[in-house]
């Protein structure tokens, strides 16, 4: 959402907005005199805002229907959209892309962004997260070609009639909202339809769906990520693609998941006609995304490492990295669940992912939308969990608790507050 109030800012529109607590995020927003208010009460909107006629609403699903402002503004009949509409209405008159795919959506949005800016294009990105590059989650160099992050969250990514789509994973998510794997899947196959006539679907390999295909060491995909080597804590490799190949590139993200995601975001730029000769020098200087394996503490006696994992799939791809990144050294994974609803869904699969780590503590469930729901806890989490080293802890307690364990290497994940806490953390430690 933050990336729209700074689009509407640059715009020469009065901004204001609504957030549950403070962060680095709502802080950056006031330095560009967007005020930002935490309370829920309509006498905390700023002046100004309160005329319908001049009035524009935005909200996301997580801003619960009982918001007593929201309520307010859709009972007085003002001009009231979900983010995914306003979003929809911004791609309509220019060249779209949009990245789709339960997982690693957010790291080939920034990318794709960062290659294209760097390749001239005059680009404006809406990115669901922080572009480390940039210090931002808004790119904006200009104004012909946009790209988004497709959202599947509340079928939000039906709102966008992309020119290039890419699909880049359909793993069961979002259950509460779907009902079923197949009913998920049917979304993603709802949105390949909404790809303009001409247009192009990009597509994981394997996915069951129609499109060219993007791949990591598989030469019958259409873009094949080959000849994969770590050389000097980076990765390099070519990308065979139907034109001819790039070769030697760099990347210097951790996990092998990213090389899948760059290769989707090279695809994308190049399915554009973006500048080839540009994009491999763009890759080598992406830096990552805030809450993507970001560093706080890289020292020789312990590594902290911040993500934004909430799925098994995720944290399993993060296991991989930390273990290809570190393989001689004990990590312990502090990890806060996300949602009681993606907890009960896949409480086996959480337990088996969180097993693989060599010790673990264990937050309370966020809840962000929900109540809590009965039989459903961090405590049978944990006690799913096989590791011998497992604890259930307070967030106060993360630093001694952290101090105390023997691993270097320590793994926060998760989608909740867990990403203010980190930085709570880290200074305790660094103090």
């Amino acid at each position: 959402m933050s990336a729209l109030a700074r689009y509407f800012k640059s715009a020469g529109k009065d901004v204001a907005g609504y957030d549950r607590t403070p962060s680095k995020v709502t802080k950056a927003l006031e330095v560009l005199e967007i005020p930002v208010v935490f309370k829920d009460a309509l006498s905390e909107v700023p002046d100004g805002f309160l005329d319908k006629s001049s009035t524009l609403v935005v909200y996301t699903p997580a801003v619960p229907a009982s918001h007593e402002a929201l309520d307010y503004f859709v009972q007085n009949g003002f001009e009231v959209h979900k983010r995914s509409v306003v979003l929809g209405w911004l791609t309509q008159d220019k060249f779209c892309l949009a990245v789709a795919g339960t997982h690693g959506k957010t790291t080939t949005t920034c990318m794709l962004g960062h290659l294209l800016a760097e390749a001239d294009v005059p680009v404006i990105a809406f990115l669901g997260g922080i572009a480390q590059n940039y210090n931002s989650n808004l790119i904006h160099v200009g104004d012909e070609v946009i790209v988004v992050e497709a959202d599947e969250f509340d079928r939000s990514f039906l709102q966008l009639e992309p020119d290039i789509a890419c699909i880049s994973s359909m793993d069961a998510d979002h259950l509460d909202i779907y009902g079923s794997e197949e009913n998920l899947r049917k979304s993603f196959r709802d949105f390949m339809a909404k790809i303009k006539v001409g247009g192009t679907l990009l597509c994981k390999k394997g996915l069951p769906l129609t499109g060219m295909t993007v791949a990591v060491n598989d030469a019958t995909a259409d873009y094949n990520a080959t000849n994969i080597e770590v050389i000097d804590g980076a990765y390099n490799f070519d990308l065979v693609y139907p034109k001819g190949i790039l070769k030697d590139l760099t990347l210097q993200l951790p996990g092998r998941h990213n090389i899948f995601n760059a290769s989707m975001a090279l695809a994308m730029s190049l399915r554009l006609g973006a500048n080839v000769h540009k994009l491999p020098a763009a890759l080598a200087g992406f830096t990552g995304v805030n809450r993507r394996f970001s560093y706080r503490i890289k020292s020789a006696g312990m590594v902290l490492i911040d993500d934004y994992a909430h799925h098994p799939a995720e944290i399993d791809a993060v296991h991989q990295a930390v273990r290809e990144m570190y393989p001689q050294d004990e990590v312990l994974v502090v990890f806060q669940p996300h949602l009681f609803t993606r907890t009960r869904d896949f409480m086996p699969a959480f337990a088996k992912s969180l097993s693989r780590f060599d010790a673990l503590l264990l937050l309370d469930i966020y809840p962000a939308r929900e109540v809590a729901i009965p039989g459903i806890s961090s405590q049978v989490l944990l006690d799913a969990v096989t590791l011998s080293r497992k604890q259930l802890v307070h967030k106060q307690d993360l630093a001694k608790h952290i101090k105390g364990s023997k691993c270097r290497i320590v793994l926060m994940l998760g989608a909740g507050d867990i990403g203010e806490e980190v930085l709570k953390v880290t200074s305790q430690l660094t103090t």
